[in-house]
């Protein structure tokens, strides 16, 4: 197995209190490393923006980190302590996640998805309160979803869909959000609305991983980047010093100018294609 490279000397040791925290997790797919050796963590109240290109190894830690997936070595702790330790309703009541899209097949409302977020904390009757339709309204509200409480699931377009996931995962009240491109399918409204919720959630102590291919708006909400390659923790850090033109050309492939905007934020644009260093790397 491939040790992480120089790239990444930057990353801080792992520690055992840390709200999410990756310890030289690795996953094989048959003869076929998909992520390796790879390890950092996230304090409460940070947010950490997962990036690289496709097929970088992205999901897939996000999918070990919500025990969808098992790592093949290396472990994952929620606040110190390991995945298995947590029962099935500790761990919802930790950990949310917002995946790439809804995987719902049947036509609930967005409300009673939205409500489902509220599952960890039901009594052994399994019925809602007054509390938990209540804040399943908030939680819509704070998404600008109100509208949409009585339509069906499947009738909402990808971004709505996606919008629902965000405040099923904030009804959740967890203490780590774990979000997989959640405003890939949004409107620039809609993208600035669930950033300020992810925000304000950090800002209230919780610990936010998001995978995002938008380095810019990732710059602007994040603490930090790590950015994967080839499966590889390339390296990990504020974005003011990774986002250069030689690791973006390095975990890319792009010739990129960065420069800051009259705001003080960062833009990244994309002029050519290269060959990354760690494009041949699998």
């Amino acid at each position: 197995m491939a040790a992480a490279t120089p790239a990444a000397a930057g990353v801080r040791p792992v520690s055992a209190q840390a709200a999410l925290c990756f310890d030289a997790v690795s996953v094989k797919q048959g003869d076929r490393w998909i992520v390796r050796s790879v390890s950092f963590e996230i304090a409460a109240g940070e947010i950490v923006a997962l990036a690289g290109p496709n097929g970088a190894g992205k999901t897939t830690l996000l999918r070990v980190a919500s025990r969808v997936l098992a790592a093949s070595e290396g472990s994952v702790r929620v606040q110190g302590r390991a995945l298995d330790a947590w029962s099935r309703r500790e761990f919802a009541q930790r950990v949310a996640v917002v995946p790439q899209d809804a995987n719902i097949a049947f036509p609930f409302s967005a409300a009673e998805v939205v409500l489902m977020g509220r599952t960890p904390y039901l009594g052994p009757m399994g019925f809602e309160s007054a509390l938990d339709l209540e804040k399943a309204r908030e939680a819509m509200a704070r998404v600008g979803i109100e509208a949409l409480a009585d339509r069906s699931m499947l009738e909402l377009s990808g971004g709505e869909r996606q919008l629902v996931l965000v405040a099923r995962a904030l009804v959740q009240e967890p203490d780590v959000l774990l979000l997989d491109e959640p405003t890939a399918h949004l409107d620039l409204a809609h993208r600035m609305a669930v950033l300020e919720q992810v925000t304000e959630f950090a800002r209230r102590g919780g610990a936010v991983l998001i995978i995002s291919h938008d380095l810019g708006l990732a710059a602007r909400s994040c603490q930090r980047l790590a950015l994967l390659a080839g499966g590889e923790l390339r390296a990990c850090g504020p974005p003011r010093e990774l986002l250069n033109r030689t690791i973006l050309r390095d975990v890319f492939g792009v010739d990129a100018e960065v420069f800051e905007t009259p705001d003080g934020s960062i833009a990244v644009v994309a002029r050519g294609i290269t060959r990354p260093a760690g494009s041949a790397k699998t």
